[in-house]
């Protein structure tokens, strides 16, 4: 297994698979003998996250592509049920956001603007009613959280405690519904 390894200005060492290739960062003095003595220690971790790299994209591989008239349908019931859980959450939680827009894209399920405006991938709609509600919460409490602390993700819990599970379905199936993206409209 080949593993990039980097020495730069740090105090420590950094483990990453990142598209299914291992980087390792050290201090810049750190020796061969070091950085090998960490990797044999990690080697597990890093046969562990290539494998799961490995298996998400066999399953992006054989993910059928939606049709523009399917990705279209989607939208188009993500514009109703969304803004629906949005009002509904909102109204229990107390609280106040400004525009709601659907899109597809391909990186994010979610995201909230400084000005309270909420963004919802239309690609929710093919995932579980839990894990919508789930994004949905998690947006709304950036109202009041701009960051992940603990103070944001006790709010999450409160309203949505089983968000640990829907997060690990997200990972674990994310992949595989952007993947179902159609070539001819793109994936922004």
């Amino acid at each position: 297994m080949e593993i990039n390894i980097i020495r730069e200005k740090r105090r420590s060492f950094e483990l990453r698979v990142t598209d299914g290739t291992p980087v390792l960062r050290v201090p810049k003095k750190t020796t061969d003998a070091e950085a090998e003595e960490f990797l044999r220690k990690h080697r597990r971790w890093i046969e562990n996250r290539i494998s799961s790299y490995e298996k998400q994209k066999e399953i992006e591989a054989s993910a059928e592509p939606l049709t523009v008239e399917e990705l279209r349908e989607i939208a188009g019931k993500a514009a109703v049920y969304i803004p629906e859980r949005v009002g509904y959450f909102a109204g229990v939680m107390g609280l106040k956001y400004g525009r709601i827009t659907i899109r597809r894209q391909k990186t994010k399920w979610g995201s909230c603007s400084s000005k309270g405006n909420l963004n919802f991938n239309c690609l929710l709609m093919l995932a579980p009613p839990e894990v919508i509600d789930s994004i949905v919460v998690h947006e709304l409490c950036h109202l009041r959280y701009l960051d992940h602390g603990s103070g944001f993700r006790s709010m999450v819990l409160k309203y949505c405690p089983d968000y640990d599970d829907t997060e690990k379905w997200l990972k674990e199936n994310g992949r595989a519904l952007i993947a179902r993206l159609p070539a001819e409209v793109g994936r922004s």
